[in-house]
Order: structure tokens, then sequence, then C-alpha cells
């Protein structure tokens, strides 16, 4: 670059537009979508740990996607190529390539290649790219506000980790404007503005979460304004209309009158008046609104109100008689008219005979039903129809479907509006039709349709062993908390929860506490298979002491969920470790734990029948048996011991009770643990049974279990979910 080339590179940085001045240069200045590049996320230990794989930003504009491709051009070791996909071709793709090749080949220097707008290469400039990125000669980071899986090649996003942003928060926009309005350097900091906070309020209102339309706003004001003092009347004149992202090609356009639809077949006025609002405020073809509301009358409405159809189609008839903006009425009154109607989807009946057509051998049009006009001497076509209007109500009963058919039915009523009034005559007419097939001793076979496969193929498995009972308390553990793909998960006590986790939380992060170095060393050898970005996290520390290793560890985390199986059970002290790490959870965070509830385990003495010791015996022996669940409320706690553990928390618990049932197999191993007269269970007997009977129950219970492979066997989980109490 020569004296002059810089000098003018100086002017633009100064001259630039305030937007563009104040991109953030690095994850701190980087404000919002904390869901992709907040503490612990994978994103963020991506850029930090520079070990990028290729990208595809998307979202609305305003929202950060060319900033943080930014941020890790400034944080990389690669070079850092930018082209802008409405400006570039082929051309440029081929020379950014061929600089890669040099770097890689001369310094062994990774390349960032960042495509502005990627959705607007076409297919042949997409497909210049994708051997490229395959081979790792470039590391691809687009930026598109087309949803990628429908705008960007198939294989391109294959090859790529796909991050959502949304649009920025009312907060995050306020905090933008508190930076440019402090910052000396790029903002207006050597400036004393007074923006009045109706006038703040405005801005962020009216930008609708694009901080570049909140900057271009904020600089018209203070370039325009001679005391920089803001009023409300200053920012009105400066951001005049809400900025509405609506593309009628993109998600936008489709998103909206999805939303328009399902709040119509939802029976909600309001919610439709909205989405319809908000697409006429975006200038979107109000012919198209009409010709889906039609559609609508259709599939959503049909005979619950045949007026419906009509309705819309008036209105439509209307609308292109007067015109916008008068011709809003007709399109207010049509979906109101939509929305408050009975619903039914029965039209759809005549999908299902589209599919019988498809899939089926065409049948014969039945004799009766032929034309009797032209073959009727030569064929006997129309021989036997019966003319309908010959008889009583004008019906008569008779089959119409073709042999092999009959009794199938498609249309279904529903018992809404019109509808209702017709479902018991079509009911009672099939029925009558039916008698008369079946009287008339036809050769083919009556049918009603293919017999339900999976009444017949499935049976409920029952779970075997504890690693199918383990999985089956992981599912349920991870269907409560429902965790997105960007959470960060804490596993109070590292195992199957962690390995889950992973797979539920691909975009996060995950955290485990290993409470022995036994555990720990195991668990990090198994996680040496995966990428250093995708291991979980392992704490080395028991669950008393995790609150303090997270303190040192992971100070800047807060987790979006924390599990546990079997966490807290055994702890003395659960208020404790809860107020802890309820430290470490995001205010909308839950925490779901499954704790197996030791009271509720199957009682020994109920596997011996009458007849195996007397019953004075078996009476001091449940007796006995009974006392070691009471005698320690502690460790042989009930469910109602779950709500005490909570309270004095800032957390709300929910309690469910699960049991599950399993097949114990009685092993030789198992009858030592429980008879060994050294086993905990024995003596505890001990000391309400003498010697001799003691004896008894033993070869009793030795006997019973003797002819006995396994036992049916109970367990019973306390699945826990906690929340923050609201303040």
């Amino acid at each position: 670059m020569d004296l002059f080339e810089q000098h003018r590179q100086i002017l633009l940085d100064k001259e630039a537009p305030l937007a563009a001045r104040m991109r953030p240069r690095n994850l701190d200045e980087y404000v919002g979508q904390d869901a992709i590049v907040g503490p612990g996320r994978l994103l963020r230990r991506a850029i930090q740990a520079d070990q990028l794989s290729s990208l595809l930003f998307y979202g609305p504009p305003g929202t950060g996607k060319t900033t943080l491709a930014q941020v890790i051009a400034n944080t990389t070791k690669a070079h850092f190529i930018a082209i802008n996909a409405v400006l570039a071709g082929v051309k440029d793709i081929r020379s950014a390539i061929s600089t890669a090749q040099d770097l890689r080949g001369q310094h062994g220097q990774r390349t960032i290649l960042f495509v502005d707008e990627v959705h607007r290469f076409n297919k042949s400039q997409q497909d210049a790219l994708l051997p490229w990125v395959e081979n790792g000669t470039v590391i691809l980071i687009g930026a598109t506000t087309e949803n990628p899986y429908f705008e960007v090649n198939k294989a391109l996003v294959s090859r790529s980790r796909v991050f959502q942003l949304k649009s920025l928060e009312p907060d995050d926009l306020r905090q933008i404007v508190h930076q440019t309005l402090t910052d000396k350097e790029r903002g207006y900091g050597d400036l004393t503005i007074q923006i009045d906070e109706d006038a703040l309020d405005h801005l962020v209102n009216v930008a609708n979460g694009d901080a570049r339309a909140l900057l271009n706003a904020l600089e018209l004001a203070v370039e325009t304004t001679p005391d920089v003092s803001i009023s409300l009347a200053v920012a009105e004149e400066s951001i005049q209309r809400r900025a509405v992202l609506y593309d009628k090609e993109g998600d936008a356009h489709f998103d909206t009158i999805s939303a328009f639809i399902k709040s119509m077949r939802g029976s909600d006025p309001d919610a439709t008046l909205y989405w319809l609002a908000r697409m006429v405020y975006a200038g979107e073809d109000p012919r198209y609104i009409f010709r889906r509301m039609v559609i609508f009358a259709g599939e959503d409405i049909g005979l619950a109100d045949p007026n419906a159809m009509v309705v819309a189609n008036s209105c439509a008839q209307a609308f292109d008689r007067v015109g916008m903006p008068e011709g809003r009425y007709p399109l207010a009154q049509a979906a109101l008219y939509l929305a408050t109607c009975p619903k039914s989807n029965s039209v759809m009946g005549f999908f299902a005979a589209l599919a019988t057509v498809e899939k089926e051998r065409e049948a014969d049009v039945p004799n009766p039903l032929r034309d009797a006009n032209r073959d009727k001497q030569e064929f006997g076509h129309g021989q036997g129809y019966l003319y309908p209007h010959a008889y009583r109500d004008h019906w008569v009963e008779q089959q119409y479907l073709p042999t092999g058919l009959q009794g199938k039915v498609f249309f279904q009523p529903s018992n809404q509006g019109y509808e209702d009034t017709i479902r018991l005559e079509v009911a009672r007419k099939r029925e009558a039709q039916l008698a008369a097939v079946m009287e008339a001793d036809l050769p083919e076979v009556l049918t009603f349709g293919p017999t339900d496969q999976g009444q017949e193929q499935w049976l409920q498995r029952t779970l075997g062993n504890s690693g199918e009972q383990l999985r089956a308390v992981c599912d349920r553990i991870y269907a409560t908390l429902k965790p997105q793909r960007h959470h960060v998960l804490l596993d109070l006590n590292a195992g199957l929860l962690t390995w889950e986790a992973l797979r539920q939380v691909p975009e996060g992060g995950v955290y485990a506490c290993t409470s022995t170095p036994e555990t720990y060393a195991a668990l990090s050898e198994q996680a040496e298979a995966l990428t250093a970005l995708a291991r979980p996290t392992f704490l080395s520390t028991p669950l008393h002491t995790l609150a303090k290793t997270l303190t040192t560890q992971a100070s800047d985390i807060l987790f979006d969920g924390i599990v546990g199986r079997n966490a807290l059970k055994s702890l003395p002290n659960q208020q404790q470790v809860l107020n802890q790490l309820v430290d470490y959870l995001a205010p909308n965070g839950c925490m779901v734990l499954a704790e197996t509830i030791p009271f509720r385990t199957l009682r020994l003495y109920t596997l011996l029948t009458n007849q195996s010791i007397s019953p004075k015996l078996f009476q001091r022996l449940q007796q006995a048996e009974d006392d070691l669940y009471t005698s320690d409320s502690q460790q042989y706690w009930d469910i109602d011991a779950v709500t005490t553990w909570f309270e004095n928390t800032p957390l709300m618990p929910t309690v469910e009770l699960i049991k599950l049932q399993t097949e114990l197999p009685i092993t030789s191993q198992i009858k030592a643990r429980w008879f060994n007269p050294e086993s905990h269970y024995m003596t505890h007997l001990a000391k309400a049974l003498s010697e001799q009977n003691l004896e008894i129950v033993r070869q009793a219970f030795t006997r019973q279990l003797q002819s006995q492979a396994s036992i049916s066997w109970q367990i019973n989980i306390a699945l826990i979910k906690a929340t923050k109490k609201s303040q």
C-alpha cells in the first residue's frame, strides 16, 4: 500500500457511516447473540482457540453476521479474504483460491474466505467453491439473510456448521447506543449528547432489532441537531418507519403467511389481524393474501361452513373493484370471517382417494355406472343401475366404488358447523350401502382398508437390565429439560447423561462433575476420541465442592440446564449444594434430576409364600425389614423428602414419580449380597430375630429363589424439575 492509498483509507475510515465505524473489533465488544457466542458456547471456544471449520451465518439484516466475521478476522491467525457475492464472480473466487494455495504451500498459513450475501452466488459460482472447501484449501464463512437450506448449495451446507442469528433484543440495542455515546475514538464520546429516555425508547422500538438501522438513525439525529439534545420529536424525524424484515421471496414472507394461516386455523381473530397487518404494512400483495384465504376456506373450513368460500371469493372481488387503501376493509373482513368459522379439514379425504388411485391397480368402472348411451345393447353397460330419483327421498342403497374398494371411507364429516348436520345422515347411508352389498352375495371380498400393521408388530419391551433402565431415565431427563442446540449444560455426575448432552447441544457446551480421580481419568480417556472442541469439560471434584471448582474453572458460565442422576440423595446437606448451584443457573435455566427413592424399594419378604415360614415368624420378619427403612429417614427417604431439599433455596421444584419395571436375574452374587450372614440386610434382621429364626428365614429365601432365574423388580424414581422462583 503506497502513501496515497494509505491516506485514502484513513479518510474512508474517518468518513465512514457511524454503523461502519462502530463495528465491534473483538468478542468483548460484540453485543448480543449470546446463544451463539456467549461464554461456554461452541463458536466462542472455536474462535478463541483458532480452530474454526466452515461456517454459515444466517439471520436478518443488522444482527451482526458480517461483524462476527470481522471479529474472527481480527482474532484468527489465518489469512482473511472477504468478498461480496453481489459484486464478485468466479474470477474473484479463483483469485482467492490461488492466494490460499500459495500461503498454504509457502508459509503453512490457513485462509478464511468470507463471502457476504453468499446466497447471491448462482449455482455455478457456489459449485466453484465446493472442491476447495472440501479439501481444506479455504475455510468458508458465509453470511446470508436467506434460509441456507433453500438458497445455498446443499453440498456446501452439509460441509458447514449453520448458526442462526436472531434480531437483537432492546437491551442489546440500548447497550450499543451507550457504547456509541461513550466511544471517543469512533463514536460520539467527545460530544456532550443528551438523549431523552422516551426518544431512546422510540429509536430502539422502531429499529426492530436492527443495529444498523438504530445507528443510522442516531447518526442522523446527532448530525442534524445543533445543541445535540435528542428529544422524542427529533428521534421520530430520524427514524420515521419501523424497519420491517420482509423479502417477498424469502423466509420472512413464508414465515409470516404461515403464522397468518395457522392463526386462522386456530380460530384466533386477534392473531389473525396482527399477522395480516404485518403483511400489509410490509407491502405484501393483497391478491396473494386473498389467494391463500380462498385456499384456506377449502382446506380448513370446507363444509363446516360452505359460505366461507363464498365470503372469501366475494371479498377478493370487492378488493379488485375498490383497490387500496379502502380494499383493506374486505381484506380484514374475509380474514375475520375465516378465523371465526367452525373448522373442518374433511376435504382432505380427496387426497386419501388420490393416494389410493396412485398406489392401487386401476379398477374397472362397475358395470351399472358405465355409460349406457353407447354400449348398452352390445355390452350391457349401465345394466343394473338404480336411478335415485325414482325412489323415496331420491336415494337408494347401491355402491358407487369399484369392486374391491367397496366400503372404503375417504370423507369423514366433522362435528363442526354444517358438517355436523350431515354427519349422521352420511353414516346412515353408508351403513345401508354396506348392508345392501353384503346381501347381494357379491363374489368380491368386501374390504374396509389395510390392516393396521403397527398394532400387530409393536410390543412394549420390558427393560431387562440396568443399562436399558438408565437409558430410559436419560431419555426422560432430556425430554423434560428440552435443551436447545446452543445451550450450555452441567451434568452433576458424569456418565451416560454427559454423552447424551453432547448430542443434544452440538453448538453449545457440556460440563460434567467427576467425583473421583478414577472416574475423571476413565472419562477423559474415553473423550480422547472426540475433537478438542467437541469434548466435554470434566471437573474433578466431589459435588459438595463443585461450586468452588466452577468459580475457578468456569466463572463466566451460566448453565441453561443442570442434570443429574442420583446426585443429591446421598448428600448430607442438599440445601447447601442447591444454594451454591443456583448461582450458576441462567435466569431462564432449568434443573432436572432423577433420584431413585430408597424407601420404595422392593421388600424382600414379599418374595416368600405363606407356606415358607410360620405366620408369626413372617410377621416378625416383616416388622424387622420395615424397621430398616423407617429407622434412618436420611438414608431411606421417600418422595416427600424432595420438597425439604429445596426449602430455603431460590428454586421451585415439581416432582413426578416414575416407575420402571425390570427383570432382576437371581445370581449367586445377588443371593450372597442379600443373605450372607455379614450382609447389611441379615445384620439388621439379627437385631430382631434369634439366631435360630434367622437361619430359618435364610433357608426359606434360599428354597424360594432356588428355582427362579429372575424376579420382577420395580424401581421408583423421583423426576425433579426445578426453576428459579420469580422475583
